[in-house]
């Protein structure tokens, strides 16, 4: 564990503060459909009644993807001052992470869609989408708490961000399988379609990535 002076932690204090508002507007304004999405991890309640609709542009999904946004990013700051490089965490350095993290995800998100239409398979994807969408939003919230931690209680070090990350991609793993067996008989009548489309824009752009990285 390593100690970590900051300078100046305002603006990492109106991130969080920022973040906690949007959480207050979504509970208030969805109250039902919020309590349905945190029991996610133990019931699919929330894809059968609030969310049946598959709305990814609903607000409820999009003011949970901008604080998806802010955590992943704040995260990914973390990830870059351990020594990736020679970067400090300041303002600048997330606004360029979270541009560049909101632009990524919205083209995959565009690519997808235009990928189904081509295949004929919207119906599946789009329900794909929400899911895979909700279940991240879910997870985010857990790396916001974890961000707490590392931004005002302690910095990590590389093996508790390995650890952090391993942990998301289990999750987001298993909740990835979740989905698939939720929609098994769609996906049958559809199988070689979604193969492909799985391999080209769910499983290829992170193995480009990591081998980037690497």
């Amino acid at each position: 564990m390593e100690l970590r002076l900051v300078e100046n932690k305002d603006w990492i204090i109106l991130i969080f503060v920022g973040v906690f508002i949007l959480l207050a507007i979504v509970k208030t304004k969805f109250p039902r459909r919020f309590q349905e999405f945190m029991l996610l991890p133990i019931t699919n309640k929330y894809f059968s009644v609030e969310g049946k609709s598959s709305e990814v542009t609903h607000p409820f999904s999009l003011l949970l993807f901008i604080v998806q946004a802010v955590s992943l990013s704040l995260f990914i700051c973390i990830v870059l001052t351990l020594g990736i490089g020679n970067f400090k965490n300041t303002p600048i350095l997330f606004l360029q992470v979270f541009t560049g993290f909101t632009l990524i995800i919205l083209a995959k998100y565009y690519v997808e869609k235009l990928v189904a239409h081509v295949f004929d398979i919207e119906k599946l994807v789009q329900d794909y989408l929400y899911e895979k969408l909700s279940y991240i939003n879910l997870l985010s919230l857990i790396v916001f708490i974890a961000n707490i931690i590392f931004f005002f209680i302690y910095f990590p070090d590389g093996t508790t961000i390995n650890f952090v990350i391993a942990g998301f991609v289990f999750l987001y793993v298993i909740a990835l399988i979740s989905s698939i067996k939720k929609n098994t008989t769609l996906i049958l009548r559809n199988f070689l379609y979604f193969i492909l489309y799985l391999c080209a824009l769910e499983f290829a752009p992170y193995v480009i990535l990591y081998k980037l990285v690497v």
